[in-house]
């Protein structure tokens, strides 16, 4: 299934891009020169999330954002699990395809374990790593496992699916003072059907489910990603993933760390405060 949506061109002002994985068309842009940056979202967002971050740095850096499949313009391919394993796999099929070398990845929510699970085993290729209100580890916290179990009921998923609870009633109920209301219609626009909102059902089940691949990633992180150039830009408001409980591990595990708080986002710090972190991107890899 394609997703049958124009962007508004004032609005998301890049040219799209696809690339034909081995399990679905994935949906990319790609704008400007200069060094790499690789921009990763999460559930139950789509690279429109920074469309603002890369329209300032497009002028000196080259912005990859992607469409996880099942989200955003790429493709909802039958018989796809949407399952992080899969996303992390498909994400690497995309970073080969593009040959990218010298690279920074950023990771959002579960964009987080996705770009990591990817550039792992391309560790060499990496220059370095931005993280924002994400985790590589298992997600332990009561509240957080609590949200998988309900959201993983049959109730919330039809919620879910047949309502697009997670656009309106988590994404929009947070950013809908934020948003323009033609913005707004961009985060359900590309959502618009229950076939099409299969990806968002999966992922809150992942936060218990995906335990196997985290667990892998709590050892690979360290080990191979440890030494990296990293930035934190973290929403200090964000109730998802809480900054006493998740920056200090960053700090244990990453060695050359630089930590930029936003105090007033939650948990989308692309639309809250994209010029904070678009300038803390510039500091940190010129």
């Amino acid at each position: 299934m394609l997703i049958d949506f124009v962007p508004d061109g004032d609005l998301y002002p890049f040219e799209s891009r696809w690339f034909d994985s081995s399990v679905g068309r994935v949906h990319y842009i790609d704008e400007g020169t200069g060094p790499t940056i690789l921009f990763c979202h999460g559930s139950p967002a789509w690279s429109f999330l920074y469309r603002h971050i890369v329209r300032t740095l497009r002028g000196k850096y080259r912005c990859i954002a992607v469409d996880q499949l099942g989200f955003g313009l790429s493709e909802r391919p039958a018989g796809f699990g949407y399952t992080i394993a899969e996303h992390v796999a498909v994400l690497g099929e995309l970073i080969d395809h593009l040959r990218l070398d010298g690279f920074v990845v950023m990771g959002h929510d579960w964009g987080g374990p996705i770009g990591l699970g990817a550039v792992t085993t391309r560790a060499e290729r990496v220059r370095g790593i931005v993280l924002g209100n994400t985790v590589f580890w298992p997600i332990e916290p009561l509240a957080n496992r609590a949200f998988s179990v309900l959201m993983s009921s049959r109730p919330m998923q039809r919620r879910i699916l047949e309502r697009n609870f997670l656009i309106e009633r988590v994404l929009l109920a947070e950013l809908g003072k934020t948003l323009t209301p033609a913005e707004a219609d961009h985060y359900r626009g590309v959502q618009p059907t229950a076939e099409a909102r299969r990806g968002l059902g999966v992922t809150p089940k992942e936060i218990r489910a995906a335990r196997p691949l985290l667990d892998q990633l709590a050892r690979e992180v360290p080990a191979r990603l440890g030494d990296k150039p990293t930035l934190v830009v973290w929403g200090m408001r964000d109730p998802v993933f809480r900054p006493n409980a998740c920056i200090p591990r960053m700090r244990a595990t990453l060695a050359d760390l630089d930590i930029v708080e936003l105090p007033h986002a939650r948990h989308f710090i692309q639309e809250h405060a994209p010029d904070a972190i678009a300038a803390a991107i510039r500091r940190r890899f010129p």
